[in-house]
């Protein structure tokens, strides 16, 4: 069994003296590749370096987290637009407009969302969105951007059926996490609602651990759980998860 995680941030502190292990861990879980997102321009050097010790397992990103996104999030976007002439990148990601925090950059959120989904298009590069608390934003955007240059990722999805719709529509796939197995989450009722070649699996660790995990640092290794929650949801089988959701990020990834 072939699985992919399209979204973990494996290059953390929380991983201090662990990556050997959890490396391990993913392989023996069936783990065959793990799709890094950037936060800011101080998380880079950290990627290159897992890409680096595991050539093959591990694929950075190039983005600016809308977290991340201050008064001087044009001097970021600087560094983060040399790298990505500097060197290639996976995808653009992850970006996007986060309301859940804080929105008192709200505005500049939206520029740097747009500025980099430009870079997306100009590059060929797939796009991994961020999206809490924020989709009519990330829709108005987007929508009126959208062409068929644009396409990617709306990471760690949480919305409703009407919202996958509306993402799908756009040509985009849809990252299933932990959240899906959380018992106060009705997320598995919507991914029961969408057809297979639509979704791909991501963990976003060290956040978001699912059940029988949650509370606990996630990791790669746990994306089986994600994985097996969505075969009893769908009543398919593990394998045919596996099977399809990799198909699927390899073509957005276009690998």
């Amino acid at each position: 069994m072939n699985l992919i995680d399209t979204h973990a941030h494996i290059y953390l502190d929380e991983f201090d003296n662990a990556v050997q292990d959890v490396v391990q861990r993913s392989k023996e879980a069936g783990v065959g590749r793990v799709y890094l997102p950037n936060i800011d321009s101080g998380t880079i050097e950290d990627m290159i370096q897992l890409e680096a010790l595991y050539p093959g397992f591990f694929y950075p990103m190039i983005g600016l987290h809308p977290t991340s996104v201050k008064k001087d999030y044009e001097k970021e976007l600087e560094i983060l637009k040399n790298w990505l002439h500097e060197r290639s990148f996976a995808a653009i990601g992850e970006t996007g407009i986060d309301l859940y925090w804080d929105k008192t950059y709200q505005k500049e959120q939206e520029k740097a969302f747009e500025i980099q989904i430009r870079w997306a298009k100009e590059q060929g590069m797939p796009i991994v969105i961020h999206s809490r608390d924020s989709f009519r934003e990330i829709f108005d955007v987007v929508d009126r951007l959208n062409d068929e240059q644009l396409y990617g990722i709306f990471h760690s999805f949480a919305g409703t059926v009407e919202d996958a719709q509306h993402i799908i529509g756009l040509g985009f796939k849809i990252g299933i996490n932990g959240i899906v197995t959380f018992k106060n989450s009705s997320l598995d009722e919507v991914v029961s609602e969408i057809d297979m070649d639509h979704l791909v699996l991501e963990t976003d660790a060290p956040f978001l651990a699912p059940v029988p995990r949650r509370g606990k640092r996630n990791e790669s290794t746990y994306i089986r759980y994600i994985a097996k929650k969505i075969a009893e949801v769908k009543n398919i089988s593990l394998e045919e998860v596996a099977e399809i959701t990799t198909k699927n990020a390899l073509k957005v990834f276009r690998s």
